[in-house]
């Protein structure tokens, strides 16, 4: 080995202490794994069912280190025969599929790609539940976020595609509705991870569309983005100090193309309060749909080796940290329940109060609107005075028995799409362009429009400048 070799591996090993080093683990760090995409059906269910054994096998010590492995689901559960015949690539999967899974260690997938609708609205139904009775969550755009806790951490995770699939289900990066739930999950989490599906097939760089979404979803909120949909490794970089994987290409599938065959798993540590990644490469050999492990990633750690975000404190009001409750197997598909903890001498949340469950769209805690600290929501429900379900705001003070509304939802001046405090006290809010008087909620035409908390109520105020660019950088 030449000297100049030598002081290569011996800075790359430094900087894997961080991630790689098993024994530096402290009580309170908590590991997080992500892999690449998962199919299940076509060449991978003949391999399974011919070969009578798990996928992950080899990956049993490295899975049952982590208090989370995620993956990206492509396809939905059900009967082959039910694929539409204009469909010619249908990856639907057996029930088996799920245990698989779930042995394996996987305790979240996200089923939001452009195969997640390939057995319609019915199969996209009947996947959830299927991973729902197997006690793992099948996360979608409509059900995000979702929330996990460790000890004392919250997590939560949203999962998005702007990739268009087969029922034709698909979101924009930017849009109002990603930038309500990146807000509702910044408020309640200590760390935010967003799972996307984008970019182009094959292609090992990422677009600059997924560079300009990246930048986009950290400037609202997400903390660690893991990509996926090129189905071969897009390297990652840290964008404005936070870590996105633009692909972890291939975990589980069937592609013959070499460069499908190998993948990334994200590979991060929540420690001191920050959070480190690096990258586990895999390789799935020529004759075989089954991944193994191959090593660390150096070039991955390396690029990823000073991004390491603090985590957030959360939504705190007169010593009370406002959580939610952590996804559960059992609880019902909507509305989020808030946990009221004071944090004793240990560090240790004590439960001292708990809200009702609330269809929760978006969250603030809003400082500088009165003389108390507020939460302002907005919250879907259906109102005698419109008779439609829509968008309502609430604002609430924090007592030291739960929630106080000062403010029950009652409309503002026009029908709602999303409303937000300015940093002085300002409620900015954008409206659709009809009233309640003559509603038409397929209008595209919107107002913005100024109000200020009076103590009981709003009033509306000459709109000032600064809630165009508040509320339109939503989307731009």
């Amino acid at each position: 080995m030449s000297g100049r070799t030598a002081l290569l591996a011996l800075a790359a090993a430094t900087l894997l202490i961080p991630i790689a080093a098993e024994a530096q683990a402290a009580p309170g760090d908590f590991r997080l794994l992500f892999t690449g995409d998962v199919m299940m059906s076509r060449l991978v269910s003949a391999e399974i069912d011919q070969r009578k054994t798990s996928p992950w096998t080899g990956f049993s010590d490295l899975f049952s280190s982590a208090s989370l492995v995620g993956g990206n689901f492509e396809g939905a559960i059900g009967d082959p025969a039910k694929c539409p015949a204009e469909n010619k690539l249908c990856f639907a999967a057996p029930d088996s599929a799920v245990e698989l899974m779930r042995q394996a260690g996987f305790r979240l997938v996200t089923a939001e790609n452009n195969h997640s609708g390939d057995l319609g609205p019915a199969g996209r139904i009947e996947t959830r539940a299927a991973f729902q009775q197997s006690g793992l969550l099948a996360l979608d755009f409509d059900s995000s976020p979702q929330f996990f806790r460790f000890g004392e951490l919250t997590l939560g995770f949203i999962a998005v595609t702007t990739i268009r699939a087969a029922d034709g289900r698909v979101e924009q990066v930017p849009s109002v509705e990603l930038a309500q739930k990146l807000r509702l999950a910044r408020q309640l989490a200590n760390l935010v991870v967003v799972s996307i599906h984008w970019g182009n097939e094959l292609q090992d760089w990422p677009t600059g569309s997924q560079q300009q979404q990246a930048r986009w979803l950290v400037e609202h909120g997400a903390d660690l983005i893991v990509g996926h949909h090129p189905h071969v490794v897009q390297a990652p970089a840290c964008v404005e100090g936070k870590p996105v994987f633009f692909s972890l290409g291939n975990h589980l599938f069937d592609q013959k193309y070499a460069e499908t065959k190998d993948g990334l798993i994200a590979d991060c540590r929540i420690h001191d309060g920050h959070l480190l990644c690096g990258a586990i490469a895999t390789h799935t050999d020529e004759a075989t749909a089954y991944p193994k492990l191959a090593g660390r990633d150096a070039a991955a750690d390396h690029a990823l080796a000073a991004c390491s975000p603090q985590l957030d404190p959360g939504a705190q009001i007169d010593g009370v940290t406002i959580r939610p409750e952590p996804w559960s197997s059992d609880q019902p598909p909507n509305g989020i329940i808030l946990d009221g903890c004071k944090i004793d001498g240990d560090g240790v949340g004590k439960l001292v109060w708990q809200s009702r469950r609330q269809a929760l769209v978006s969250l603030q805690l809003v400082t500088s609107m009165a003389a108390e600290p507020l939460l302002l929501s907005l919250e879907r429900h259906n109102s005698s005075i419109d008779d439609e379900v829509g968008l309502r705001p609430y604002v609430y003070a924090v007592g030291p028995h739960g929630l106080i509304a000062r403010w029950r939802g009652s409309a503002l001046a026009w029908p709602l799409i999303d409303a937000v405090e300015s940093k002085d006290g300002v409620l900015c809010a954008l409206h659709r362009g009809d009233s309640f008087l003559l509603p038409d909620p397929a209008t595209k035409a919107t107002r913005i429009a100024a109000y200020r908390w009076n103590g009981f109520g709003f009033t509306g105020i000459e709109t000032p400048q600064e809630c165009e660019s508040i509320l339109l950088q939503a989307v731009k």
